[in-house]
């Protein structure tokens, strides 16, 4: 029939836009690029159920993140708050735009949670985290959730949005314990 138009297929639809996605990272961050197009067995499984994978997965993925933290040889794992707070500030290393792989990455923690009464602009994707060491204290305990939820939320909770900065090699060991600090020292802007 003349003047009629095709609807592309679901496959054509997803393989194009595969390709516009693949194009972005030309220029930019290529690891990032990697652990997209490569996704590791947690990845996949939470991408297969969109997210919202019944409980018995979600344990399973959640025990099998678990055994992925690695926590400092040293055993300290709060740092600097001061430094803390400048990772949280920074969103270097997140955008595939950033080519500087030598840069220091940033944690951009303010995108997602509040964690300071006077930032004037927060996103709200995450729980706030005002007062976080002031309502859990800064015991062995609350250091090891913290620095594991930051190194992978996954463990914690299957499929979460935050990042897994650790076991993606986004932030270091010590710009975690620095991120730890920021979260629980009392004299952090969290908890003033």
């Amino acid at each position: 029939m003349p003047g009629c138009v095709t609807q592309p297929s679901d496959a054509d639809t997803h393989g194009r836009a595969e390709d516009v996605f693949r194009q972005a990272f030309t220029r930019g961050n290529r690891q990032m690029a990697a652990r997209v197009e490569h996704q590791d067995e947690a990845q996949k499984v939470c991408s297969e159920y969109r997210n919202q994978p019944s409980n018995d997965v979600a344990q399973e993925i959640e025990k099998s993140q678990m055994a992925t933290i690695r926590y400092p040889a040293s055993g300290k794992l709060m740092g600097d708050w001061r430094a803390g707070e400048k990772i949280a500030q920074d969103g270097y290393g997140m955008r595939f735009t950033d080519p500087d792989t030598k840069r220091p990455n940033g944690g951009n923690c303010y995108a997602c949670h509040q964690l300071s009464p006077q930032e004037l602009s927060f996103g709200t994707i995450g729980p706030s985290l005002l007062g976080f060491g002031r309502q859990r204290g800064a015991g062995d305990a609350t250091q090891r959730y913290a620095y594991g939820k930051i190194y992978n939320p996954q463990a914690f909770s299957a499929c979460s949005n935050m990042p897994r900065f650790g076991h993606n090699g986004i932030l270091t060991e010590q710009q975690i314990t620095h991120l730890v600090a920021l979260l629980l020292d009392p004299e952090s802007p969290v908890n003033r």
